[in-house]
């Protein structure tokens, strides 16, 4: 809806209304960018948040190994 109502400004025979149409439309773009570096740091931490738990979950599975004296490579009877 602004970014029609941005544009039919852009072409209006009147200066004001034209720059008026212009800077809608630039804050259109500038908005659509802050949308998608929102998105994109989400996508960050999600991802970050989901190799953080994986190496918690390695280092304590290796950790129980340990302490049960698990050897890697060595097989129980």
């Amino acid at each position: 809806m602004l970014r029609s109502w941005g544009a039919g400004l852009s072409t209006s025979d009147r200066d004001e209304l034209r720059a008026a149409g212009r800077a809608i439309l630039m804050l259109i773009e500038e908005i659509d960018r802050l949308e998608a570096d929102i998105w994109n740091e989400r996508a960050a931490a999600i991802q970050a948040a989901g190799e953080q738990h994986s190496s918690q979950s390695l280092a304590t599975s290796l950790r129980d190994r340990l302490a049960q004296g698990a050897v890697p490579g060595e097989q129980h009877a």
